[in-house]
């Protein structure tokens, strides 16, 4: 298990963002040499935890609890057959391309040691935005990334550092639950049903979708 690219993305005008200055830092690119990683601070002030990373529209995107994304290099392959069209790593906004790794299949409060110093660990799958669609230009492409769940996964710092292309990621630590940020995903966006599930992982969760959890779990039992 290795990861295959370190991708950090510059502030881009497009038309397809909602924001008022049509920033983006989605198009996120290989960096040629080591990239330092550290918490970048609470949503909403802290952007990307990669240094160079531009994250424009902060309501949504960075802090501490979306600090790194991940996505597999499998699933891009899957897309560019689907698609019929070359993928570049870090074209879907993701900072790290993995191989041979589960991300989306990862366990919520997993951790990954990734290099000699950097650990992080897993908190939430990723929730595609009209940003997303817009820079890929894809008709309905929300959709079908929603429909395929293969989410990748949102990461937070645990122990800074730099990490590089080729740097082996080896997972440290499992917790005994069964949520996956691909089983996150399902419950925030498709099957609402599955939120009370979530609870397992504990602390762990991304607390926006802990607590979109424990707000059905009290609606349902009145």
């Amino acid at each position: 298990m290795k990861v295959l690219s370190v991708n950090v993305g510059r502030p881009r005008r497009v038309p397809y963002t909602g924001q008022p200055d049509g920033l983006t830092g989605i198009d996120k690119r290989p960096a040629d040499g080591p990239v330092r990683v550290a918490a970048p601070g609470p949503k909403g002030t802290g952007g990307s935890g990669l240094a160079g990373d531009a994250v424009c529209e902060r309501r949504f995107h960075g802090g501490d609890d979306q600090a790194v994304y991940a996505f597999a290099r499998e699933d891009l392959d899957a897309w560019e057959r689907e698609l019929g069209r070359p993928l570049a790593n870090g074209c879907f906004g993701e900072n790290l391309t993995t191989d041979g790794l589960e991300v989306s299949g990862a366990l919520i409060g997993e951790r990954w040691r990734i290099g000699p110093t950097v650990v992080l660990e897993v908190t939430s799958g990723r929730v595609p935005c009209r940003t997303f669609q817009g820079h890929l230009g894809e008709r309905g492409w929300v959709r079908r990334f929603t429909q395929k769940g293969a989410s990748g996964a949102y990461l937070r710092v645990i122990e800074p550092g730099e990490i590089q292309a080729g740097d082996a990621v080896e997972i440290v630590y499992r917790p005994d639950h069964g949520v996956t940020a691909a089983l996150q995903f399902r419950a925030i966006t498709t099957d609402r049903d599955l939120l009370p599930e979530l609870l397992a992982a504990g602390d762990a969760l991304h607390p926006e979708a802990r607590a979109a959890a424990r707000a059905y779990l009290a609606a349902r039992t009145g």
